[in-house]
């Protein structure tokens, strides 16, 4: 059973940067891909990041590119977000999603999530 696990969130002023984590504690076989969304408070949920388990290919949101970036962990199913130039509208909670296949930034098909991590970004 995948457990996905963030951390890295916190509180962060305007044009500060934040590195957020996430590893898979059982380290399966059958992830294909993993990414980031996020959901800002009374918001629907939405895309961030995505990138291939086995690294290479990446897809950002038109929001964060330039911004953010996404990159694999050298253990099998952790990956990283490292966010620069953070904003105001970047504040929501951030999580981490693995799926066994299925489109990037299609929130319904991954089939395992984290519990989230805050990103309060302040003025």
């Amino acid at each position: 059973q995948v457990h996905l696990v963030e951390s890295g969130g916190g509180l962060v002023q305007a044009g500060g940067s934040l590195r957020l984590s996430c590893a898979d504690s059982s380290r399966t076989f059958d992830i294909n891909h993993m990414a980031w969304f996020r959901q800002a408070s009374g918001k629907q949920r939405e895309f961030v990041a995505a990138i291939l388990e086995t690294g290479g290919i990446t897809e950002l949101a038109e929001s964060v590119k330039g911004r953010f970036t996404i990159a694999k962990g050298v253990a099998m199913n952790t990956m990283y977000l490292q966010m620069n130039s953070l904003k105001l509208e970047d504040t929501a909670v951030y999580y981490c999603a693995a799926a066994i296949a299925g489109i990037f930034s299609r929130a319904s098909d991954y089939d395992y999530w984290g519990q989230g991590t805050q990103v309060t970004v302040t003025s």
